[in-house]
């Protein structure tokens, strides 16, 4: 790749987390699947080597870069196999959000840890009515004395049982319209009233999916995030990188089956010529080829964008760069398994779960119908329909 669009050190790092993620592969997070385990080996391996908190502030034991280091980190692991969904959520949505508006308290007790991969934390946004509609959020928080009570549910919250917290997005009422607003609350795994059950997926993933209730959860004042009157600024400031790590990842997972795609092509023999010298094979693997390439530019100007503090740009670019990814994988898997054809559907050849797992970029954490939205109305300045 040109160094005009990526730098040196951005290569040095592609580099040196491919080797890692070459270590460990689609065979080691498939058997920690099926063992229902956690990849803790590859999480402890890119902790020590900085990986996990390469966003985070040195000062709180970070790297100090930012997004655009952190995904190419999960990128990098999902091309060689093996991504780390819990990236998305520990480090890029609750350690930016913490080292943005978090107190000085906070940033000590949560960032080194995050940073080290010793702790993590989880993120709860999305209801069982409300999906991921901030503005329909029912959980709510109010005062009591110096502490909040929090009471309300959330639905397909990754990783809860192994995080040590999750960040809860909630809502108080503004003293001054009656009207309800977000703010964020940190939420230890222990808490009395914090409950948790397993939701049964049929993707086959490390990481679990939970349905949480909060039944009168009570909190210290410092369990609030930041300023009670910034909540939105400062759900977005964590949204913006999930939706780029999520690009990443779907990225990640279609180079991950179209390198297989187009390993097969190459050497396997049904007549004269390998199959990949056929245009109906050789064709349709160039297009998702370009289409990756193009939604990882895009991821790019994102991650720049954003850590160049420019939210409102990142948001647009973000919301861009998540579909396009999203569009790019679920084609990419679907033209690799076409190759393969019988042995697309083997688990020898690891790419028939990804027919599931490549759906989530296009559902989570927000749909392409709501991205198409936001762009129909923010960016052409058509009228809403919602």
């Amino acid at each position: 790749m040109s160094t005009v669009v990526e730098t040196e050190e951005h290569q040095a790092l592609r580099s040196a987390v491919a080797a890692l993620g070459k270590r460990y592969g689609r065979e080691y997070l498939a058997r920690v699947a099926r063992e229902g385990g956690h990849p803790d080996e590859l999480w402890a391996d890119a902790a020590k080597l900085g990986y996990l908190g390469v966003n985070l502030p040195e000062e709180y034991g970070g790297g100090g870069g930012g997004i655009a280091e952190l995904s190419i980190v999960l990128e990098e692991l999902g091309a060689a196999g093996c991504p780390l969904l819990m990236m998305v959520v520990s480090p890029a949505i609750c350690g930016t959000v913490i080292s943005r508006f978090g107190t000085e308290a906070q940033k000590r007790t949560w960032l080194p840890g995050l940073a080290d991969g010793t702790r993590t934390m989880a993120f709860g946004i999305t209801e069982p009515d409300a999906g991921s509609n901030s503005h329909r959020i029912t959980t709510t928080a109010r005062r009591d004395g110096d502490d909040w009570v929090l009471n309300g549910r959330k639905v397909f919250i990754s990783g809860v049982d192994i995080a040590d917290a999750t960040l809860i997005v909630s809502r108080t009422e503004d003293a001054r319209t009656g009207s309800l607003k977000p703010c964020l609350f940190i939420v230890p795994r222990d808490t009395p009233g914090f409950s948790r059950s397993l939701i049964d997926m049929e993707l086959q993933a490390a990481e679990k999916q939970w349905e949480l209730v909060l039944d009168e959860v009570r909190l210290p004042a410092d369990a609030l995030v930041g300023d009670e009157d910034a909540g939105l600024l400062q759900l977005f400031a964590g949204l913006n990188p999930e939706r780029i790590m999520t690009a990443a990842f779907a990225i990640g997972m279609g180079r991950y089956a179209l390198a297989k795609a187009v390993d097969y092509a190459k050497t396997r023999r049904v007549w004269k010529e390998p199959i990949g010298a056929h245009q109906a094979i050789a064709h349709p693997l160039a297009q998702s080829h370009i289409e990756l390439e193009l939604a990882r530019l895009m991821t790019r100007k994102a991650a720049g964008l954003y850590d160049a503090g420019d939210d409102m740009g990142a948001g647009e670019a973000a919301n861009m760069a998540k579909y396009a990814a999203a569009e790019a994988c679920v084609r990419a898997v679907d033209q690799s398994v076409h190759t393969l054809g019988g042995n697309g559907l083997t688990r020898e050849y690891g790419l028939a779960s990804l027919i599931t797992a490549s759906r989530v970029a296009r559902i989570a954490p927000v749909s392409r119908e709501m991205i198409l939205n936001f762009v129909s109305h923010q960016t052409l300045g058509l009228p809403k329909s919602y």
